[in-house]
């Protein structure tokens, strides 16, 4: 096997770049923003300047090009995929993935479609968003890509710990009275909605606090990290072995 070496190139063996925004949040393991949480390499880009607000006009977003040349950069640095660090970064998904030559998957929102086909015909699916004003309709449609979703919206609007720490950007995040508000959101939905089968997380914020959702109300939760894992086990094969 031959190797060779790429000009732009400083480190080698990244699977996956994931492409932030320029916040300050604190990100505990659970977070894409946080290495730890993955057992593969990860590698990160900001896109200078643009932040969550400029997501919110899915017809007309903000920040185009520094999103553009952030991923651009990542896949020069040796990324083999390239990942959103927030759900609403779905309005950049079809202009990075025709501008790159990697896999392109911006939020958590397209396992829309998947989760849709896996649940009955009867069921909704349980999306939980950072903020229910800023994702619009038109997001999630440009997530599900035509499909028929059936989807109950919650948000972490008025959770004070978890507005302080993420949407206030506070640089605290108080990691068990935040899990409390997140599971008082999820059993409040379930409770609201009877026919939710699945949680899905929108926001990269929330996937700390999985376990402790699933444990409160028995159902399936798929985030930006499930996503993340998915792609990395479809781009880096490994050989089985068994018994026989």
């Amino acid at each position: 096997m031959i190797f060779r070496a790429r000009k732009p190139q400083l480190s080698y063996g990244w699977p996956i770049g994931i492409l932030s925004l320029e916040e300050h949040i604190p990100c505990p393991p659970g977070t894409p923003g946080n290495p730890t949480t993955f057992a593969f390499p990860v590698v990160y880009e900001i896109a200078r300047g643009v932040k969550a607000d400029d997501l919110a006009d899915p017809i007309r977003p903000g920040g185009s090009q520094a999103v553009l040349a952030a991923a651009r950069n990542l896949v020069e640095r040796g990324a083999c995929a390239v990942a959103g660090n927030c759900g609403l970064m779905i309005v950049h998904q079809r202009l990075l993935a025709d501008a790159l030559p990697v896999p392109v998957f911006m939020s958590s929102l397209l396992q829309l479609p998947l989760l849709a086909q896996m649940l009955g015909a009867d069921a909704k699916i349980g999306v939980v968003a950072s903020n229910g004003r800023r994702l619009s309709p038109r997001h999630l449609h440009a997530a599900a890509a035509g499909t028929d979703v059936s989807i109950a919206l919650a948000s972490m609007e008025g959770k004070v710990h978890f507005q302080a720490a993420v949407a206030q950007e506070g640089g605290e995040l108080d990691f068990e009275k935040v899990q409390a508000e997140v599971v008082e959101v999820v059993e409040a939905l379930v409770a609201r909605e009877r026919s939710v089968r699945a949680i899905l997380f929108e926001c990269v914020d929330l996937p700390p606090y999985a376990a402790a959702v699933q444990r409160a109300v028995g159902l399936p939760v798929f985030d930006i990290v499930t996503l993340i894992d998915s792609a990395y086990h479809g781009l880096v094969r490994k050989g089985f072995v068994g018994v026989y």
